[in-house]
C-alpha cells in the first residue's frame, strides 16, 4: 500500500513539506493530488475541488513539477518553455515576468537541447515551465535530488520568492535539513504520516535528551552505547554518534561518569538540541512494529 489514511490541511500560501525517505509515499500521493492517478478510497480536494471529479479545472491551476525530468529532451529550452505555453494558452513573452529570476540563468541556454543541460538547468527549465501559466498552486516532487549543494540553495532561495507571490508549494524531499525551509512539514514513512508541524513543532516534541559524542573508533563505540543501560537510541550522525536517554536522567556530568565506567572512550561529550532527523528516527522507532 502507497499510501495509507493520510489526513491533512494545507494552508494557502504555505510552503508545506513532505519529508521522507524514498518509497514511503511521497510521488503517489502527489500523483492523487495533481489528478495523474485514482485514489482508491478516500477523497482529496485541492483549492476546493475533488481531484476526481473536477479534475480538468483544478489542472488549470496546478503546476507540478515530477521527480523523473519529464521535459522534451529534444527540444531547446526556448522550445519547451513556448511549447508549455502554447498548452495552457498563455503568451510565453507576457508570462515570463514570474520566471525571470529562474529564466534569466537559463537565457543564456536557449538555443540549447535540453538533454544537453546540466542537472541544475534541467530542474531549473522544468521549473519555469510548471509556472509558465501562473499557477495558484506548485507541486514539486523532490526537486534538488541529485542536484550540487550550491543549485539547491539557489532553488530554495526561488521558492521562497514564489511564496512570496502568493502560490502555495508543496515539496517533496528527502533531505531532512530542507524541512527547516518549509512553513510546516509531515513526516511520512509506509505511507503515512507519523506527525505534522511547523519545524520548530516537530523538534520541541523530541522526548528524551540528546548527546553527541565524538569518538576515534566510532564503530567500537557505537557498538558500546547501544549495550549501556539507559541509551534509548544511538545512530552515527557524519563524525558524531547521536544518542539518546531519557529525558529524566541525570545531567551531563553523571553520563560522563557512567561512560567512563562502561570503558567507554571519547573526544568529545556534549548535549545538544535535536534536528529534524533526530525527530525523524525517534518517530520511526516509536512506529516500528514491535
Amino acid at each position: 500500500m502507497a499510501v495509507n489514511g493520510l489526513d491533512f490541511d494545507i494552508y494557502k500560501g504555505e510552503i508545506f513539506g513532505f519529508i521522507g525517505p524514498d518509497g514511503e509515499g511521497k510521488t503517489s500521493l502527489f500523483r492523487i493530488l495533481t489528478t495523474l492517478m485514482l485514489p482508491e478510497t478516500g477523497k482529496a480536494t485541492v483549492a476546493g475541488m475533488d481531484v476526481v471529479t473536477q479534475y480538468r479545472q483544478l489542472r488549470l491551476i496546478l503546476g507540478y513539477m515530477p521527480q523523473k525530468f519529464s521535459l522534451y529532451s529534444d527540444l531547446s529550452v526556448r522550445e519547451n518553455l513556448d511549447f508549455f505555453a502554447k498548452i495552457f494558452k498563455v503568451n510565453t513573452r507576457d508570462n515570463l515576468y514570474l520566471v525571470e529570476q529562474i529564466y534569466g540563468q537559463l537565457r543564456p541556454f536557449e538555443g540549447r537541447r535540453a538533454a544537453d543541460l546540466s542537472g541544475g538547468m534541467k530542474q531549473k527549465l522544468a521549473l519555469s515551465c510548471a509556472l509558465i501559466h501562473k499557477p495558484e498552486i506548485l507541486i514539486l516532487d523532490e526537486p534538488t535530488t541529485g542536484v550540487d549543494a550550491v543549485s539547491r540553495q539557489e532553488f530554495w532561495e526561488m521558492l521562497l520568492s514564489l511564496k512570496k507571490e502568493g502560490i502555495t508549494i508543496l515539496v517533496a524531499t528527502p533531505y531532512m535539513d530542507e524541512a527547516r525551509l518549509c512553513d510546516r512539514i509531515a513526516l511520512m514513512q509506509h505511507g503515512k504520516i507519523m506527525a505534522t508541524g511547523t519545524p520548530g513543532q516537530i523538534v520541541a516534541g523530541f522526548p528524551k535528551k540528546l548527546y553527541r559524542l565524538k569518538s576515534a573508533d566510532i564503530p567500537l563505540t557505537l557498538h558500546q552505547l547501544r549495550q549501556l543501560d539507559g541509551v534509548h537510541r544511538a545512530e552515527i550522525f557524519g563524525a558524531y554518534i547521536h544518542f539518546s536517554t531519557p529525558a529524566a536522567t541525570d545531567k551531563q556530568a553523571k553520563m560522563e561518569t557512567r561512560l567512563q565506567s562502561a570503558n567507554i572512550q571519547y573526544e568529545l561529550l556534549e548535549q545538544v538540541a535535536p534536528g529534524i532527523e533526530d525527530c525523524f528516527i525517534e518517530l520511526m522507532q516509536q512506529s516500528a512494529p514491535l
